[in-house]
This record gives structure tokens, sequence and C-alpha cells, in this order.
């Protein structure tokens, strides 16, 4: 797992308000523990399968709810969105990736330009090794991807300007 992934993973944790997540794979092993309410701490602690328990590292992160306002405040400045009200945006609905194409030999779902219907696929996204397809709520044509292929969205992300009219 890359450090993107651990991210998205923690940033679920904390959303979804379990106290522990435990997750093995075949190399790494990781568990997410939330500290108590007052201190707002997460801990990650991650063993590689293949090292002795010593050797196990264990740190807090700081808590999730903090970073996705700097993030949403630096991805929308304030001149573009009033180019952008006469669009409608359709948003991701899960944390993962973001895959423009159904697999790396295809063609992408959709272009600027492309014309869609209500319930067309617009792009894949992968979490936790399921790939779950985004269908368009609007009828209309793309304007703007707004997320490169192959990277790392958060719920509620932007994906894409779409002209309605």
């Amino acid at each position: 797992m890359d450090l993107k992934e651990i991210q998205n993973l923690i940033k679920f944790v904390a959303k979804s308000g379990a106290s522990e997540v435990k997750l093995e794979m075949d190399d790494v092993k990781i568990t997410i523990k939330t500290g108590s309410e007052d201190d707002g701490r997460m801990y990650v602690q991650q063993v590689p399968m293949n090292m002795p328990q010593q050797q196990q590292q264990q740190a807090p992160v700081q808590s999730q709810q903090q970073q996705p306002q700097t993030v949403a405040a630096q991805e929308s400045p304030a001149p573009m969105a009033n180019d952008d009200d006469k669009y409608v945006t359709i948003k991701s609905p899960i944390i993962g990736t973001f895959y423009r194409k159904p697999s790396p030999d295809k063609e992408t779902y959709v272009e600027v330009g492309s014309e869609i219907k209500e319930g067309d696929v617009l792009c894949t996204i992968e979490a936790m090794k399921l790939f779950n397809e985004i269908e368009s709520e609007v009828s209309g044509k793309i304007v703007k991807v707004l997320v490169d292929d192959s990277s790392p969205v958060e719920y509620d992300q932007p994906l894409f300007l779409v002209d309605p009219s």
C-alpha cells in the first residue's frame, strides 16, 4: 500500500466513526485505532508481514477532520465559482482511485464534449479492490474533467462539470 491509500483509509475510518480497523494484505498489516473523543487523534500501526513484531511502529496521526477543510479551500478559488455556476458538478460518492477507462486497453467512458444521459457510466472508482461504476445523475454535455486518471479521490470531491442545457 502506498501513502495515499493509507491516508484515504484513515479518512474513511474517521468519517465512519469506527473505533478500530484492522487490515491484512499480502505484505502489510495495518491497524487503525481512534483515540478518545477529547484528544481527536488516531493511531496507525503498519507492520510489514515479513518482519518481526519488535519492529512495529506506532505513530499518532492528526485528526482528519481538519485536513478536508484546507483541501477544499485550495481546490475552489472564488473567481472560478462564478463561471461554473451554470454547470452541474458530479461528485465522487466514495473514497478511492479514479479511473476514466473500464480497463487499461479500453477507451475512456467520456471525454470533454461528450453528450451524456442520466444513468450513463462516467468513470470507475476503485475502493478496497472493488471497482464501482459511477453513473450520471443528469443529462447534458461534459464540459470539464476535474480529476486525472488513476488519481485518488475523496468523498464528495468534484469529478466532472456538466452543462445540463
